[in-house]
């Protein structure tokens, strides 16, 4: 049986419509039934994904008939890694990485390094992201280490 790093639904539905965001043209606001529509997403626990994202300053929402979301910078400017970190707050793989002292072998044990390593080179592909690459790409494509600098 395999295991996975999984990540939230919540962070999954947040990037999808960042990204969804990120691919209307510029000034194009988007209902949040066109969101949950389009993206096969459920539509209350989208606007509340939405309204952290808007409080945050990733998104900017209005009301009314016409109202509903866009960007609140542009697609080049913002990173994986900030949708994340917004919708769910700091990504680690470990507990023994948040320097909480929560681990009682972490003075002998021989994996923090590997742990850390793994982490820094995650979030490095997710800070090196932006959300104007992954709009611009055809469905199915792969954003490769190789265009990110990173060894494969």
């Amino acid at each position: 049986m395999q295991h996975v790093l999984q990540i939230s639904r919540k962070i999954d539905y947040g990037l999808r419509a960042m990204i969804h965001l990120s691919g209307l043209p510029a000034g194009t606001i988007a209902s949040l039934q066109d969101l949950a529509v389009t993206l096969h997403l459920p539509r209350e626990f989208l606007a509340k994904i939405l309204k952290v994202l808007t409080a945050r300053g990733l998104v900017r929402s209005s009301r009314g008939s016409h109202g509903g979301y866009q960007l609140a910078r542009p697609p080049r400017e913002i990173s994986f890694l900030e949708v994340i970190e917004a919708v769910e707050g700091p990504v680690q793989l470990n507990v023994c990485l948040d320097h909480m002292d929560r681990c009682d072998v972490s003075a002998s044990c021989t994996m923090y390094h590997v742990w850390k390593s793994g982490q820094d080179r995650m979030l490095e592909v997710y800070r090196r992201t932006s959300l104007a690459e992954l709009a611009s790409q055809p469905a199915g494509a792969a954003v490769h280490p190789i265009s990110l600098g990173l060894p494969r």
